[in-house]
């Protein structure tokens, strides 16, 4: 009995974990915002036990600052911090392309394939939030797919603490459609087992993020302010990771119906 109940403990606090990790990323916790867990764990009607600990575990990701006996807070990059981010890992993106188109199997391709497919599907209907997991997903599966574990695990270290800014990229529609084109080129790379091309397409991909995240930064647009110094928010559901798609910008939306998206 104590075994079933060890492994339920570890099972709710990966849940709590994978719930945090979509409100930080989507910036339904605001950056910087301290994480209440009086209110959090009245939002996902969970105890402070795995709240904590699922907190200690974005902790580790770089999703959230660990503040000596003052909790935790929500990550905030500055300028700096970006750039440096950004320039690591592109090198560790275009190092993963390589390594993947060399080494990448035909059963791994063929889910690479299908996730690009479901994200053409979600860039359609405009639904920013599916978009970015399948995003994620594809350049995950590509770094798995280069199987090199020092690799995958300073990838996902230094991945980690840039996701928000990521996906708040994509709520721009040319960069959204831009990034679309280029995710298309890197399937036809990977495809042909091109090595050189692979890793010359990560990188710049890279590259283009981290422009689009200093020009919004400089714009005083990448941080939400609305919900500054906020740590909850009313949208958070229980039991499972909410699947609510993120609202794109009505210019954004028009834009999309205006040009429809294609496989490049």
């Amino acid at each position: 009995m104590a075994e079933v109940i060890e492994i339920f403990r570890l099972g709710l606090h990966d849940q709590v974990a994978a719930r945090l990790r979509t409100m930080l990323v989507e910036g339904r916790i605001a950056p910087g915002a301290k994480l209440n867990e009086r209110e959090l764990c009245e939002q996902l009607r969970v105890s402070r036990t795995p709240l904590r600990e699922a907190i200690k575990l974005l902790g580790a990701e770089g999703l959230v600052d660990l503040l000596p006996n003052r909790g935790a807070a929500a990550v905030k990059l500055g300028e700096a911090d970006v750039r440096h981010a950004f320039e690591v890992l592109a090198g560790l993106e275009g190092m993963s392309g390589e390594l993947a188109a060399q080494r990448i199997t035909e059963a791994e391709l063929v889910e690479v394939r299908a996730m690009h497919f479901e994200m053409l599907a979600c860039h359609a209907r405009s639904d920013l939030s599916g978009y970015y997991r399948l995003n994620a997903l594809i350049h995950a599966a590509i770094n798995i797919a280069a199987k090199n574990p020092v690799l995958s695990k300073t990838y996902r270290d230094v991945n980690a603490r840039v996701q928000a800014l990521r996906f708040r990229t994509n709520q721009n529609a040319a960069k959204w459609k831009q990034a679309v084109k280029e995710h298309g080129q890197m399937l036809d790379a990977l495809d042909a087992r091109d090595s050189a091309a692979l890793r010359e397409l990560l990188v710049q991909h890279l590259f283009h993020k981290r422009d689009s995240v200093l020009t919004l930064l400089h714009a005083g647009e990448i941080y939400p302010t609305a919900a500054a110094g906020t740590a909850t928010s009313r949208t958070a559901t229980t039991g499972t990771a909410s699947t609510r798609s993120t609202t794109v910008p009505t210019k954004t939306v028009k834009a999309m119906k205006a040009s429809p998206a294609s496989r490049r």
